[in-house]
């Protein structure tokens, strides 16, 4: 893995948009797997930036994004469809049919997992992929665990990632205790992936990342194995590196 250390989180996020407009330059066609949370904001607001100045077209560009909520609909606040359109796709010319968020209320969640891991299969796979890691060292919302998944799953929230989402919600006995998430396999597939941490707090899974074993008690640190992982992190998340 490439780990690059900027100074803070908006050169962060001008390193990853442009990452994202060299791909969407290069294959105007090009598939973006898309992560929520607040470490990739500002990454889309520099997306933002560059459609707004003319500098990239995203109307060629299909999307899917990592995960949803298990219970909660595309309507709802608080789902990642809506921290989507709220934060990126509102703010581009991104087609709304080549915007896909699994569905955390479909009557057959299996069913869901296996078309929407199929539908990215059908799509060419990811192009480029961008993710946040967790303070357990989750990917999506692959929590620590005894195997790798290797496609698109359910999974039930430890209480760390519960805690670490709950500023969302009135409280943490509202925040959902399931989720549809793509799985590490189906992440491992993307032709290149940009991870991007900040803070303190980020510290120790990010050494667990690059410096640990290839566990799936940490799950990012599978990203030692693709060949082209960048790593961005600003001084306080590198500080045990």
């Amino acid at each position: 893995m490439n780990i690059c250390v900027y100074k803070d989180a908006e050169a962060i996020g001008t390193a990853a948009a442009a990452l994202f407009a060299a791909c969407v330059t290069q294959n105007p066609r090009c598939v973006l797997g898309l992560a929520t949370g607040s470490s990739p904001l500002p990454t889309y607001q520099k997306m933002a930036e560059m459609y707004r100045a003319g500098a990239v077209d995203f109307s060629g560009v299909t999307t899917y994004n990592l995960d949803e909520y298990v219970g909660i609909d595309h309507t709802h606040a608080q789902s990642y469809y809506c921290f989507m359109m709220e934060n990126l796709f509102r703010h581009i010319n991104v087609k709304q049919e080549n915007i896909h968020v699994p569905s955390g209320v479909a009557p057959d969640l299996e069913k869901e997992c296996a078309d929407y891991e199929a539908a990215i299969e059908a799509a060419g796979g990811i192009d480029l992929q961008i993710l946040g890691i967790g303070r357990n060292g989750h990917i999506a919302f692959n929590e620590p665990s005894d195997s790798f998944p290797p496609a698109t799953h359910t999974v039930e929230l430890t209480e760390s990632t519960i805690n670490a989402n709950k500023r969302f919600f009135a409280s943490a006995d509202d925040v959902p205790r399931r989720a549809v998430t793509t799985g590490i396999g189906t992440i491992m597939k993307a032709r290149a992936i940009v991870l991007v941490a900040t803070g303190a707090d980020k510290a120790e899974a990010v050494r667990a990342m690059a410096k640990g074993p290839v566990t799936p008690r940490c799950p990012a640190s599978i990203l030692q194995f693709h060949p082209r992982a960048t790593i961005l992190l600003d001084e306080a998340a590198a500080s045990l590196l």
